[in-house]
Formats: structure tokens, sequence, C-alpha cells
């Protein structure tokens, strides 16, 4: 007779698709590839633009970059094409539970994403709030309003509130085909526009 271990209600492990050991761009890369391959959409990650300036050669075979630049700043970090509509967007995370920092997004990135809005593509942030494991899609133009918005004295405040992305933004539900299905949100927020 064989006495196999019985496992308490403690024991059990719950099987929970968060995070899966991936970062928020790995999550996006996966969507995009699943897009890719369903013919949804061609969205893909930028290369930031490097000057190589040494290189070690211990082997024909081996040449390892030891030394190199960042030429110019990267704008953001996405872009592609989605029913003939440009897409353009940046990944951004927090560990905060009440707002997140204006200062995760740089001033060239907000002056590319407006030339983006500016010539009718589609422009926004993709905000995983860690502590709460909440991802959201956070249009161009509330980011805009709360960037200029922190220059004013009275008003003005460093972050963006959790509430307003629970009020401003959408929610991008985590799955597992594709995990982030941001397109499926591009859809719902274009439809609330016209």
């Amino acid at each position: 007779m064989i006495n196999y271990p019985i496992k308490r209600k403690s024991q059990v492990k719950t099987t929970s698709y968060a995070n899966l050991g991936m970062t928020l761009e790995s999550d996006i890369e996966a969507t995009n590839t699943y897009y890719l391959n369903m013919g949804i959409a061609v969205i893909h990650k930028k290369p930031t633009p490097i000057q190589v300036v040494n290189v070690s050669y211990p082997a024909r075979n081996k040449a390892k970059i030891t030394e190199a630049y960042y030429k110019t700043p990267s704008t953001t970090d996405f872009n592609g094409i989605y029913h003939g509509k440009y897409i353009d967007f940046d990944a951004k995370e927090t560990n905060s539970t009440t707002s997140m920092p204006l200062k995760n997004v740089h001033e060239h990135q907000i002056d590319h994403l407006r030339n983006v809005y500016k010539q009718g593509g589609i422009a926004f942030l993709i905000v995983h709030f860690k502590k709460y494991n909440q991802y959201f899609l956070l249009p161009a133009e509330v980011l805009f309003s709360f960037w200029d918005l922190q220059y004013d004295k009275e008003k003005g405040r460093k972050s963006i509130p959790y509430s307003a992305f629970q009020e401003k933004a959408y929610i991008i539900p985590f799955g597992f085909q594709p995990r982030l299905d941001y397109i499926k949100v591009i859809d719902q927020f274009l439809s609330s526009k016209f």
C-alpha cells in the first residue's frame, strides 16, 4: 500500500498569473508577438540608439562591446501600426499605492508623444501599479493635462494620483494569450471618443 501525503488547506498553492516572473516590458513584448502572429497589429520595441566606442575581440566570434554611450535620449519604448493608425507608447511601473510620479516620464518623451498625438496617432502610457497588480492605459491627453498642471503653483502636483487612473484611464486585464490585451482597450478608448 502506498501512503500519499495529504495536503492541508494551508499547503495548497493557488495558481496566480500575476507577473509569471516577467517584467512589464517583456509582458508587452509577449503581447506584441501574439498580435503579430494573429495578424492583429504590428508593434515593436524600439532599440535604444547607442554609439559604440570600444569593442573587445578576445576571439573572432566573441566580440564584446566594452564601452558605449547613448547617442540621443530615447523617445518611447514601443511603436507600430493597428488598423492603419500609428501607435506610440511607453511603459512605466510604480511601487506607489497613491500615484505615479511624473519624474518617471521625461520631457523629451512628452514632446515626442505630443507630436504623435498632433499628427493623429494613438499615444499613451501603459502604467503598472505593482502593489495593486493593476495595469492601466493612460491616454496621452490625460498625461498632458497632469504634465502641464505640475507647473501651476496653486493646483500643480508632481504626480498623477491613483484616483485619476481609476477615473480617466482604462484597466488592461492581465491574461495568458495575450498577456496584456491593450488593443482591446484601445478599441474601447477609440469608441468612447466618437
